[in-house]
């Protein structure tokens, strides 16, 4: 009966508890508030926090854009030569995971309930976008379980092949999503303004499908060829004119480009002389648009510096003595490029190179090259003269050559994409600098947050098992040569 009385009473106690916070809840909500999150409020927070990483200081400009040659740093140089903390790759991740992806699934679940089907198309193309970040920086990442967190709090890890193709389901599943007739989304920060913005958006989901088949086709061109031919038959087209490049443009402080922001207050990066020279050898038109001329007079007016130098050999260099980066890339107002009309472009070029379609391979890289420099403005006479060199010309007999190396000129900027395109075809040759700490090669992964290790290690554990070594140098999957 003892038993039985403090049982009562227990049970009792609960029942209040429970009342009073159903209580509570009611009264501590916000009468002028919402209590459901608003999808358009949602996708441009989702999208901005992502541009800002994607284009921001530590994936950006200390890792890919090194990594890439495109920049060099003259103090601090410990990233310019492969020396990270374990901490040194957590932004990419968690804000990949929290600010972007969480994000989105949130847009998916409310255009579901909302009965927009737009909205759950642009999340899914954003959010695949995100995920080819992850994949390509890390490699086996986690992507089943991530979408449904509240059940699985420390996820597994699904191979990059797996990732991949999931993606690839997931952008067909955006093109059916999207409905130029249907209802109108808000929050559109990347093709709001444009009329007809979700026929543009399903251009992107196309551009975007082709940029993942070509990632996966030096492993299983089968599925590449595929995914093109599902393309072809979907009739929405590739992104096609630089009026529709995907890109996020950014306004003044304080929501100013990351690059800008940086060098408002700092003045540790230089351009390359890897491309530096690169566009000096073929007389460039862009080189006064990627670099800034000297500060104090030089023979060349623009100097680039050396990749992976020490401290004391990089200053020695002069700060007024070498190029920072272009002041179109240091304006306020400069867009984060997530996928443009010259790739979309020069993708095609090689998916014709390949065989997977019956494309103008050569036509189409010519177009790729014209539509890179009419980008940055550059004149209808400089373009023609570009084209007519020898260098420049399409070589049919090393496609990887010709896309691979122009490529790489007209991704600059896009630390990220450049840094993979470079893995993916392996041009331009690139050496790391003397002081480089990786035994002569260059980073071609970046290495697991250190927080993983302990909050999920199990999962981490796994995917070094399967995948190799947790280390720079460990190639992933797509990166076959």
């Amino acid at each position: 009966m003892k038993f039985k009385y403090i049982t009562i009473l227990s049970g009792a106690a609960l029942l209040s508890v429970a009342s009073c916070k159903k209580e509570l809840s009611r009264i501590n909500q916000n009468p002028n508030g919402s209590e459901v999150a608003q999808p358009d409020y949602l996708l441009t927070a989702a999208t901005k926090a992502t541009a800002d990483t994607y284009w921001g200081v530590a994936n950006n400009m200390d890792a890919s854009l090194l990594f890439a040659q495109y920049w060099s740093k003259i103090q601090y140089t410990d990233p310019d030569r492969y020396i990270y903390a374990s901490s040194a790759f957590e932004e990419l991740w968690t804000t990949g995971y929290t600010k972007g992806i969480g994000n989105f699934n949130e847009i998916i679940k409310l255009a579901d309930a909302q009965g927009n089907s737009n909205y759950k198309g642009v999340a899914l193309v954003l959010r695949s976008w995100v995920f080819s970040l992850l994949t390509e920086a890390y490699g086996n990442i986690p992507y089943k379980q991530s979408v449904n967190i509240d059940q699985y709090l420390t996820p597994a890890y699904d191979s990059q092949k797996d990732v991949y193709f999931a993606l690839l389901d997931d952008l067909k599943a955006a093109q059916a999503a999207l409905n130029p007739s249907g209802k109108a989304i808000g929050g559109d920060v990347i093709y709001g303004k444009a009329a007809g913005n979700i026929a543009l958006w399903k251009k992107f989901a196309n551009s975007l499908r082709l940029r993942i088949a070509l990632r996966i086709a030096d492993r299983e061109p089968a599925k590449a060829k595929q995914v093109l031919d599902d393309i072809k038959t979907d009739g929405s087209g590739y992104i096609s004119a630089n009026a529709e490049t995907a890109q996020f443009v950014y306004v003044n402080s304080p929501n100013q480009n990351p690059v800008s922001n940086l060098f408002d207050t700092r003045d540790d990066y230089r351009i390359s002389k890897t491309i530096v020279d690169k566009l000096f050898a073929l007389n460039d038109p862009r080189l006064p648009i990627y670099a800034s001329k000297t500060q104090d007079a030089t023979p060349q007016n623009y100097v680039g510096l050396p990749n992976g130098l020490l401290v004391g050999d990089a200053s020695g260099y002069g700060f007024t003595k070498t190029s920072k980066p272009g002041t179109y890339f240091r304006g306020a107002n400069a867009p984060a490029v997530i996928l443009s009309y010259a790739e979309s472009l020069f993708d095609r070029a090689e998916a014709a190179a390949r065989g997977f379609t019956t494309e103008d391979a050569a036509s189409l890289y010519q177009q790729a090259v014209t539509a890179a420099l009419l980008q940055y403005g550059v004149s209808a006479t400089d373009i023609a003269t570009y084209l007519a060199q020898p260098a420049v010309q399409y070589d049919a007999s090393n496609y990887k050559k010709s896309i691979g190396e122009q490529k790489w000129i007209a991704l600059f900027g896009q630390g990220l994409e450049g840094w993979t395109e470079w893995r993916r075809l392996d041009y331009p040759v690139l050496q790391p600098g003397p002081a480089a700490t990786l035994n002569g090669k260059l980073p071609v992964r970046f290495i697991y947050p250190g927080s993983e290790q302990t909050l999920n290690k199990t999962s981490y554990n796994a995917a070094v098992a399967s995948q190799g070594a947790d280390a720079l140098t460990t190639k992933l999957w797509f990166d076959v040569n």
